[in-house]
């Protein structure tokens, strides 16, 4: 509450450097930075300076989630009345309560914000399995543009707490308070703040794993509605064709009977059966283009990793594994060869085993047993 104060007296007061302020003012990326005296934190919509005997926050009021820095401030200063009970089993000092506090805030934030998203998300993934509407799509790529913004922000958020949990010089340099007493402490001896910190990176990470699965949720969703509308368009494309074929039959029908009604003699309007005989071939030439229409058509929608030729040629996959290929063999020689290497260790079979008459060559029995032994 103290007012405004310049970035130079900010510096010279608390023994910063000018980039330590610039990564606190106008960076948007979240960083917790370690310095000899103090701990600078910019984690989503707090700005804190951290000392061993007091805590700074900078533009606490007047921004677009004064709400929730209010809410920090009160928890901020219950935590900083109690006495300092780094001594005792589990205490923590003066600079840990703080960083506690702000770490709470930040979690707190990340998962208010993460069930004000999802919520909106998870209702439409429900409404879409039910049915698939525009207005639901159009709702459904609104909200995963958040969700992606939100998990893009949630794991900066436990990149910078990771960051600092890879750096043992920086946990020692955080106990500011024994430092201001004259201890320093070994390398490796930062238990209390390492537990603060792996406490909170868990739960930041529980975040960005369940908001990561909500957006591989809306992408499978996405993928399923995309092969639908394929199928139905696939559909409709299909009774277009029929149609088509349908058209071109009668179309074929209507062309002979156009030739016959033409002002030209050709003797036939004089049988009593011209009529008939015409209005029959008609029909029957009609019926014959669309059978032929509707059997090209269900050959096309076939759809076979072999191919037409494959379909024709391809025997036994198994036989043709089995054989390995040689310089400059292409496949129909290769099972050619196959069937006639398999045709006589038959013939061989017959002659050493009696009574082999009758027995089937592919049953596991005489493949795996008598066979091997002929």
């Amino acid at each position: 509450m103290d007012g405004e104060f310049k970035k130079t007296e900010l510096i010279a007061k608390y023994g910063l450097l000018p980039r330590d302020l610039r990564k606190i003012d106008s960076s948007l990326l979240p960083h917790i930075l370690v310095r000899p005296t103090a701990i600078l934190i910019n984690l989503l919509h707090l700005r804190v300076l951290i000392k061993h005997d007091r805590v700074l926050v900078l533009d606490a009021y007047g921004t677009t989630d004064s709400y929730t820095q209010s809410v920090f401030v009160y928890d901020l200063t219950g935590k900083l009345a109690q006495k300092d009970n780094s001594r005792q089993p589990g205490g923590l000092s003066y600079e840990l309560r703080a960083l506690e506090a702000v770490l709470i805030s930040v979690t707190t934030g990340l998962e208010a914000e993460f069930e004000g998203v999802s919520g909106p998300v998870v209702r439409v993934l429900r409404e879409l399995e039910e049915d698939i509407d525009r207005d639901k799509l159009r709702h459904l790529l609104v909200y995963s543009k958040k969700l992606g913004t939100f998990e893009q922000k949630a794991r900066l958020v436990r990149d910078a707490i990771d960051d600092i949990l890879e750096a043992d010089d920086d946990l020692v340099s955080m106990y500011l308070t024994e430092k201001a007493q004259g201890k320093f402490r070994e390398e490796n001896d930062h238990t209390e703040v390492e537990m603060l910190l792996e406490s909170y990176h868990k739960v930041c990470d529980e975040i960005v794993q369940v908001s990561g699965n909500l957006v591989s949720n809306i992408r499978n969703t996405e993928e399923i509605v995309k092969a639908i509308l394929d199928a139905n368009r696939n559909s409709l494309m299909l009774l277009d064709l029929k149609f088509s074929i349908g058209t071109l039959g009668i179309g074929s029908g209507a062309f002979i009977a156009g030739l016959y009604g033409m002002n030209l003699k050709n003797f036939i309007e004089e049988s009593d059966l011209g009529f008939l005989g015409v209005t029959s071939w008609s029909f029957i030439f009609a019926a014959v283009v669309c059978a032929y229409g509707m059997i090209k058509l269900r050959k096309v929608q076939r759809v076979s990793m072999w191919g037409e030729q494959g379909k024709r040629n391809r025997g036994n996959w198994r036989d043709v594994a089995a054989m390995p290929p040689l310089p400059g063999e292409s496949r129909e020689e290769r099972l050619k060869r196959s069937r006639e290497a398999k045709h006589q260790a038959w013939s061989v079979y017959k002659q050493r085993i009696p009574n082999a008459e009758g027995t089937n060559i592919s049953s596991p029995v005489v493949r795996r047993g008598k066979l091997d032994e002929a």
